[in-house]
């Protein structure tokens, strides 16, 4: 076992899970908006790492539903519509930990400092962490502000900004998440150690973890 300065977390899919039915949400969001289905939750998950970085959760969501709508061949005036429905039927605070999440995060603090680097906005992903009761569980707290200079994960960015702020380098830190493209890639490309939480896959293997778990339950192996 490898002994850390600090451990990093994602939030989504990661720490947590969404208590609402990915299927019924889109369901419902397209029923709104007065238009058949044109995709599933794994198209939606599968369109992220083509999106252009978003200011906002509503362009991120705008972004998202006209990629997979062109990638359909619908018209992106109704993804436009799709996407402000289905950010209208979203509830941040449906939300709960996924096996071994925490048990593996009061390790992590009983271990050292422990950081989180979450793509999303400050006020959405604090949301979460509220529900979860874990929004004083991190030394560091590192949110999507690209206004800010922040732009999601795989940009080195956000691992820069969450590893000065635990005054740590890259060789004494890992960073734990469910994304090849995002959280895998970025902390290989800045030299930090890496744990893919590999519960549904994240497309072609073009990024290698240092670890692979099956789900946090095994956490505790690796630190």
């Amino acid at each position: 076992m490898a002994a850390y300065d600090a451990i990093c977390f994602d939030l989504d899919h990661t720490l947590c899970a969404s208590t609402q039915d990915a299927e019924a949400l889109l369901e419902s969001a397209c029923r709104r908006a007065g238009c058949e289905p044109f995709c599933t939750p794994a198209d939606l998950r599968a369109a992220v790492p083509a999106l252009p970085t978003a200011e906002t959760d509503r362009e991120f969501y705008d972004n998202l539903f006209t990629e997979v709508a062109t990638r359909a061949g619908v018209e992106t005036d109704l993804a436009t519509r799709l996407a402000a429905e289905y950010l209208e039927a979203r509830d941040p605070t449906a939300v709960e930990f996924r096996p071994g999440a925490e048990a593996a995060l009061e390790r992590a603090r009983e271990r050292g400092r422990v950081g989180l680097i979450t793509n999303g906005g400050r006020g959405t992903q604090t949301r979460k962490l509220r529900a979860l009761g874990i929004a004083d569980a991190f030394d560091v707290r590192v949110f999507t502000e690209p206004s800010a200079g922040v732009p999601p994960k795989p940009d080195a960015a956000p691992f820069e900004r969450a590893l000065a702020e635990l005054e740590v380098g890259p060789d004494a830190a890992i960073h734990v998440g469910d994304s090849l493209h995002a959280d895998i890639a970025g902390a290989n490309a800045m030299g930090l150690d890496s744990a893919w939480l590999a519960t549904d896959g994240d497309g072609p293997r073009d990024h290698e973890p240092t670890y692979e778990l099956a789900s946090l339950e095994a956490f505790e192996t690796i630190v």
